[in-house]
């Protein structure tokens, strides 16, 4: 086992993804803060989840993660409905919503399951729950989630047995600047996004968490 654990967060610049990023330094984790801007304050790695190369780099420099946190997302469609969102948009919710996620780890999860022990989580949302249903209000956003959902499901069957746990944690509605009149607090959702990096060996996988319990997908 080695000394210090290496945690990577995207979009790690502001809100939510700052806020893990605090927390899992404060538990003793090495921390890697990414955003796809340089020289944002914070930040000590660039990536860009829609960057094939942009990712790619980031990989080749920091070298071994074992806790991965994909945060970086996009609200982009709030007040349209299906039948009239314009498409680009839900395009480029999925791009950075799923594919995002997905790109970042093909780049790393190989290692994890390599070296047998990792944590991967996905921050999800309700938006996407088929349990409450898709939210109709933010349609691109809704599905992007929902199918973030699914890849969490697919990398955790993918991964069973290796000692890499996956899941996806929805931190309910939060007080960023996606939601800034939310009453939850950044530190608050931070919390249990990282119980979920640092779930014990014999911690579920390929589930969704609320508030540190299971929830319906």
């Amino acid at each position: 086992m080695p000394e210090q654990r290496t945690a990577l967060v995207t979009g790690a610049n502001r809100g939510l993804g700052q806020a893990v990023a605090a927390e899992l330094a404060r538990r003793g984790l090495r921390v890697v803060p990414t955003s796809r801007q340089p020289g944002e304050a914070g930040v000590s790695q660039v990536l860009d989840v829609t960057d094939a190369a942009s990712v790619r780099s980031a990989g080749e420099q920091v070298g071994e993660v074992d806790v991965l946190i994909c945060n970086a997302g996009v609200l982009l469609d709030p007040g349209n409905d299906p039948l009239s969102v314009p498409l680009d948009l839900v395009e480029r919710s999925l791009v950075v919503n799923l594919l995002g996620g997905w790109r970042v780890a093909q780049t790393f999860l190989p290692g994890m399951i390599a070296r047998g022990w990792g944590r991967v989580v996905f921050v999800s949302s309700d938006a996407g729950s088929y349990d409450r249903g898709l939210f109709t209000g933010a349609p691109g956003y809704s599905v992007s989630k929902a199918a973030l959902n699914g890849l969490t499901m697919m990398l955790a069957s993918h991964t069973k047995g290796s000692g890499v746990l996956v899941n996806a944690v929805n931190p309910g509605p939060t007080r960023t600047r996606m939601m800034p009149m939310a009453e939850r607090s950044v530190e608050e959702s931070a919390n249990d996004i990282v119980h979920a990096a640092t779930l014990p060996d014999d911690g579920p996988s390929g589930i969704l968490l609320e508030n540190g319990q299971p929830a319906p997908w």
